[in-house]
């Protein structure tokens, strides 16, 4: 039998398969023991996650019958949660975006329907009650918040997308609108930063993919992104220069694109996935250079491998599952187990049942111990720069740290101060704390009662520590009194300085802060009440050490 000879161009073009050590990446989900049932996930029609992730907790939007809500879970809380789980509730629209802040495992963000982005400290182990006050009310946005992002390597840098076509940038330690960006004509929707921060990439309505210089507020380049009219993403590639974006074509084909931030004219390569409806959205881990792409509405997550040189993008494998997703929150790297080869780990939210399920991306090997070639050195959560700093134009890379001594390693941050508070308001709280106390009064004069500091520190409670009465006694020193003043001098002075105190106070401006201010209020009259009974109570007390001591001397 005569075989045709293949032409030599023929045999040129064929290439063999690609080698790459990610090829046999598998995705493995969790058992049912080790997956978060009974969560009513929010059933608002978003493209946003509404799900968050770091080393210490998941954090989900759920549907509740008014205003906007998630909870808070412990990583290790896994099982069926309990209907009555407490829930952070302080927004009065469904919460439509939360993100972890990278340099502190207790501080979350969240936007919502209700145009306020809105910061929370969660406490280690959880939420023991409902969380109804925020450490800071972002208010600046018109129209509902849907995007929040984090800068990567400054800290308290926090970036806002809301539909009223603006992204605002805050200083999220004082809780100050630092700058607004207005360069957009339609709804946002994608806000993806470089891996220094000093790029950002965004898409929106009008079809566009505009890069961005965040601190200067300059458009750098924009070009067409995808031709359909339903929402295209877009995800920067670490420090390639390259932007992933997925959306549509114009016959509503789902595609895949790879841009270069210097040129946005044509795209790098540009390809059709598949023919379904749900909106793609990609997730990038800069590591590996994978970029991972699931879909709303599919049970499946493809993942690409990204080089620097054409044709750019290769297709790798996907994990195929029979359950529609709803959304995704992703752990960051040093969440990710290394001695099973972990280098993703997803948290997906089911479309049909009240289920959150972690899905890790492993690669294959015969071995436990640390692969070096699948974990280089990742970012660490410690910030290279304060807010001042990349306010004032300065520009770091990510402080980066060892995946094999720093695997899944925690931050324990303090709480914040409030924004609507300073240090010598607490200055004087501690100064006045004594004024709060449940104290005794004390008749006899200032001479005799250094002699007998024990016997004048009981209080209805039973004993006030020694540290009350000296705070007391330099508090009077200071305001210049005379020791021969009079008991009710003293309270008076002390009542007027708090006076004093309350009005230089600025008066509430909202609502949180007016709703604080009456509870205050309402404290202190209970406690003023005490106060007068326990006054009243000591003045019969000594009434009848009078009259027993003048019958004793009869």
């Amino acid at each position: 039998m005569h075989i045709p000879k293949m032409p030599a161009q023929s045999q040129n073009t064929f290439r063999g398969i690609r080698s790459s050590k990610f090829r046999h990446v598998y995705g493995k989900g969790a058992r049912k023991e080790n997956c978060y049932e009974n969560v009513l996930i929010t059933q608002k029609a978003h493209d946003t996650a509404a799900c968050a992730v770091n080393p210490k907790f998941v954090a989900i939007a759920v549907e509740v019958a008014g205003g906007g809500a998630f909870i808070v879970l412990p990583l290790d809380k896994t099982g069926r949660i309990d209907i009555n789980t407490p829930k952070v509730t302080g927004h009065a629209g469904p919460v439509l975006d939360l993100k972890w802040c990278p340099f502190n495992d207790n501080l979350i963000a969240s936007g919502a329907d209700d145009c306020t982005i809105k910061l929370w400290h969660i406490p280690d182990g959880g939420l023991k009650a409902n969380l109804t006050e925020p450490l800071a009310d972002l208010q600046g946005h018109q129209r509902r918040v849907s995007i929040v992002e984090w800068h990567p390597t400054a800290e308290n840098v926090l970036f806002s997308a809301g539909y009223d076509y603006q992204i605002l940038v805050w200083d999220a330690r004082r809780g100050v609108l630092m700058q607004t960006l207005d360069l957009h004509t339609d709804v946002i929707y994608s806000l993806s930063l470089n891996r220094d921060g000093s790029r950002m990439a965004t898409t929106s309505r009008d079809k566009r993919l505009r890069i961005i210089d965040p601190l200067s507020g300059k458009v750098l380049q924009e070009g067409l992104c995808h031709e359909g009219s339903k929402a295209c993403k877009a995800v920067y590639c670490g420090d390639m220069g390259l932007v992933f974006t997925t959306g549509f074509s114009r016959f509503s084909d789902r595609q895949y694109g790879v841009w270069d931030e210097k040129n946005l004219n044509t795209p790098l390569r540009l390809d059709t996935i598949d023919s379904s409806s749900g909106v793609l959205t990609p997730f990038y881990d800069h590591d590996t250079r994978v970029v991972f792409v699931a879909g709303k509405g599919d049970g499946n997550i493809r993942y690409y491998e990204i080089t620097d040189s054409p044709p750019y993008c290769h297709f790798l494998s996907q994990y195929i599952s029979g359950e529609p997703q709803r959304g995704f929150g992703v752990m960051p790297k040093r969440g990710c187990k290394v001695s099973q080869c972990e280098i993703f780990r997803f948290y997906k939210l089911y479309a049909t049942k009240a289920i959150c399920e972690p899905i890790s991306m492993i690669v294959p090997r015969k071995s436990d111990q640390f692969q070096p070639d699948l974990y280089p050195d990742t970012a660490s959560p410690t910030p290279a720069m304060s807010a001042e700093e990349w306010f004032a134009g300065t520009t770091r890379g990510p402080v980066l740290m060892s995946m094999k001594t720093g695997m899944t390693i925690k931050t324990h941050r303090p709480l914040p101060l409030r924004p609507t508070e300073s240090s010598s308001d607490k200055n004087a709280d501690k100064k006045y704390a004594f004024l709060s106390r449940e104290t005794r009064a004390d008749y006899r004069p200032l001479e005799a009662s250094g002699d007998n500091k024990e016997q004048c520190s009981t209080n209805s409670s039973g004993i006030e520590s020694e540290k009350t009465y000296t705070s007391t006694k330099n508090t009077i020193n200071k305001m210049n009194i005379k020791s021969g003043d009079s008991p009710h001098k003293l309270t008076s002075y002390a009542m007027q300085e708090k006076e004093i105190e309350i009005l230089e106070k600025p008066s509430p401006k909202t609502e949180s802060e007016l709703r604080r201010a009456y509870t205050a209020q309402c404290e202190e009259l209970k406690l003023l009440r005490r106060q007068l009974i326990i006054k009243d109570r000591r003045i019969h007390e000594l009434e009848d050490q009078l009259n027993q001591f003048k019958t004793h001397h009869k």
